[in-house]
């Protein structure tokens, strides 16, 4: 008696192609969505806002802020000078042995002239979903509500995202384009970021610390 045909454990013909037809449609998703970043993140409203808040980045042991973070800090000067906003909110956390970031960020906006009480320090910005809460919490307290986002453009979509969420009347602000060899994987972390943040539970009691 012959033996009968051995069968192959891998996928079969018609599994395979709906496996491709998924895959294709994601990258086809995930291609819609990277426009959508970049088309978003790129378009600024220019309106009036209670207050700006700057996301915080890597600052140096010396206490310097990285061209990143000097690029968005910056962009909220500039609009501090335009009048669009009254206070200026540096939202950041701290590396192992380096400066705390928003300390960083205030200083550096002191000596380009904005004065020390126009600017509310956020130590507890680790991550953007810790600002926003800080900042919906911050303006509650003030009965305000409308924020401006001042960031790289790829980070804007998600960061009103947040804001919004809990609660706050956002808008956003990139900082001044500078292309870097690592934008390809911050525009793919900022698709993924998208979807964790939209699913995301969040609790609109906000937090309640004073400046």
């Amino acid at each position: 008696m012959s033996p009968s045909p051995s069968r192959s454990s891998g996928p079969g013909p018609r599994v395979r192609k709906h496996l491709l037809r998924l895959l294709g449609l994601l990258c086809a998703w995930g291609l819609v969505h990277l426009a959508v970043v970049c088309i978003d993140g790129c378009s600024d409203e220019d309106r009036a806002a209670d207050v700006a808040v700057v996301l915080g980045n890597h600052v140096s042991d010396a206490g310097e802020p990285s061209r990143r973070l000097r690029l968005r800090l910056d962009r909220a000067h500039a609009l501090w000078l335009a009048g669009l906003v009254p206070r200026i909110i540096v939202s950041g956390g701290q590396d192992l042995g380096s400066p705390h970031e928003a300390e960083v960020m205030k200083q550096y906006l002191v000596a380009r002239g904005v004065p020390a009480d126009r600017i509310v320090e956020d130590r507890g910005g680790i991550n953007t979903h810790a600002t926003a809460r800080f900042v919906a919490g911050w303006l509650r307290a003030r009965g305000e509500r409308s924020a401006v986002a001042v960031s790289q453009y790829y980070h804007l979509t998600r960061t009103k995202l947040a804001l919004r969420r809990f609660g706050v009347d956002a808008t956003g602000a990139h900082a001044d384009l500078e292309l870097e060899l690592r934008e390809p994987w911050s525009l793919l972390r900022e698709v993924v970021g998208f979807y964790a943040y939209l699913f995301k539970d969040y609790d609109r009691g906000g937090s309640e610390r004073a400046p």
